[in-house]
């Protein structure tokens, strides 16, 4: 839906004035700002209320957005609480749709994506008696000095060298392609990761697998340019695809939907390694073509921190997901299980082991630290 018709959808809640939230669940391409309302007493006799707002790739995104969204509905189902939404179409929204939270009685914020950090950093400090999560971002120099606003990270470097060793293993051409939405620390982090396990692949092996579209040396490479142009994504991929990329690893969000298409439309030829969520499951029709996902347990993370909140227990200290701690990791590999093979597995859970106890040490300056 463009956006526009999610501008006007939220125009016409907003007037409504109900007494529940217009927000639309993720597929139904609604904007919202939920009206100021007082939290309804939950089962439990407490009133609570938790809220989220999305970055501007929205709730339906099959990827980032839609994993942290996941985590406040689990929240609502298992904690019986209220919860409010509202869906981003651009950064000049960020800071007016969190304020419509605090408007909205919020106990709880949680704020989606690493774009939204300046504005959910002077929303808490603002704020003080309503309690605020970011995913994806921390900043040691002035977050630890707001006791009201959680970091949620994860170390994807630790995940994407698995990829990395895996797509190493898998491919047929030797050459690997991957590219990111925008240049953050978030996105980077994935194709470090991703190139150093194609490099501990080649190490070991005696090989030389090739990653075109990231030199983790000079941290420069392939970009969309924003995580919304699934024909750039899809354009970007073909690129790789005819330098002989065979597997692709999109870190783009909805842009990294172009991936799986080129990937689609190879006929067998070319598959991918899908990002934040499992891709069989939120764009379950790429599935034949995804052999992985680099799992970010974001719904879990958002869920917990909610669930805190509610009890009083919440702390300012960062989360950090991890291998060890199952906060990130690799998704199953559905279709492709009978097509990677044992040995690979077994190599892959050694792997997994040896970062875990630090025997081997990924280098990336975008890996999160509590």
């Amino acid at each position: 839906m463009k956006k526009s018709l999610r501008l006007a959808g939220a125009l016409v809640c907003a007037a409504a004035l109900t007494l529940t939230s217009c927000a639309e669940a993720p597929g139904t391409g609604g904007a919202s700002a939920p009206p100021a309302e007082s939290p309804s007493p939950t089962a439990g006799g407490a009133a609570f209320k938790a809220c989220m707002v999305s970055d501007d790739g929205g709730f339906d995104d099959k990827s980032f957005n839609q994993n942290s969204h996941k985590g406040l509905l689990d929240a609502k189902a298992e904690l019986g609480i209220e919860t409010g939404q509202v869906e981003s179409n651009s950064t000049a929204d960020y800071a007016k749709n969190i304020q419509s939270m605090v408007d909205a009685n919020c106990n709880m914020i949680v704020t989606a994506g690493f774009l939204l950090s300046d504005d959910t950093l002077a929303a808490a400090k603002k704020n003080p008696d309503v309690e605020f999560a970011i995913v994806d971002n921390n900043d040691p120099k002035t977050y630890p000095a707001v006791t009201n606003l959680k970091p949620l990270l994860f170390n994807t470097a630790q995940s994407s060298f698995l990829a990395g060793y895996l797509a190493a293993g898998m491919t047929k051409t030797k050459k690997l392609g991957t590219f990111g939405g925008v240049k953050l620390p978030t996105v980077t982090i994935f194709m470090d990761g991703f190139s150093q396990g194609v490099d501990y692949y080649n190490k070991q092996k005696s090989t030389d697998v090739q990653v075109l579209g990231w030199d983790a040396a000079k941290q420069d490479g392939q970009f969309t340019g924003d995580f919304d142009d699934i024909k750039g994504g899809q354009r970007t991929a073909e690129g790789l695809i005819s330098q002989g990329a065979d597997i692709v690893f999109p870190v783009a969000g909805p842009a990294g939907l172009g991936a799986l298409q080129a990937a689609k439309a190879s006929g067998g030829k070319v598959n991918a390694i899908w990002v934040d969520t499992d891709g069989c499951v939120s764009a379950e029709t790429y599935c034949s073509n995804i052999i992985t996902s680099v799992n970010k347990v974001m719904d879990v993370a958002v869920r917990d921190t909610i669930k805190a909140a509610k009890d009083g227990s919440f702390s300012n200290e960062p989360y950090v997901g991890t291998l060890e701690n199952d906060g990130t990791g690799l998704a199953p590999f559905h279709e492709f299980d009978s097509k990677v093979p044992a040995e690979l597995k077994s190599e892959l859970d050694a792997v997994k082991a040896d970062i875990i106890s630090a025997k081997i040490t990924i280098e990336s300056k975008s890996q999160p630290s509590a």
